[in-house]
């Protein structure tokens, strides 16, 4: 029962994160409506390559749901390390586009 409850509790943490995710997402896409052309670009490229670690969050998460209590330990290893593929995807992406960013323009950083 114990695996359960961590597996469960994983999932939301997951969760979490992804709806973080999609919100951070959400924001670029409205940057980039009111940016510059060359700026416009840079945001969609990162927005398409977020929206693929997205994509592949999305689908280790299902893995997990799907995954028996018992298997949950061997899938979340796996998940594990795509999770900080992600983080640094995002966090990467954030970084290279705050310094892109106007100077008139304040960036948020929010600290987990």
């Amino acid at each position: 029962m114990e695996n359960q409850e961590q597996k469960e509790t994983y999932q939301q943490k997951i969760q979490s994160q992804l709806d973080e995710w999609r919100s951070d997402i959400d924001r670029l896409k409205e940057k980039a409506k009111t940016a510059t052309a060359e700026k416009k670009l840079k945001y969609e490229e990162s927005i398409n390559k977020l929206e693929l670690e997205m994509d592949e969050g999305k689908s280790r998460l299902k893995d997990l749901k799907e995954s028996g209590a018992e298997a949950w330990d061997a899938v979340k290893d796996g998940a594990d390390s795509i999770w900080d593929t992600m983080k640094s995807t995002f966090a990467e992406v954030k970084a290279k586009l705050r310094d892109k960013d106007d100077d008139d323009e304040p960036v948020e950083d929010k600290q987990a």
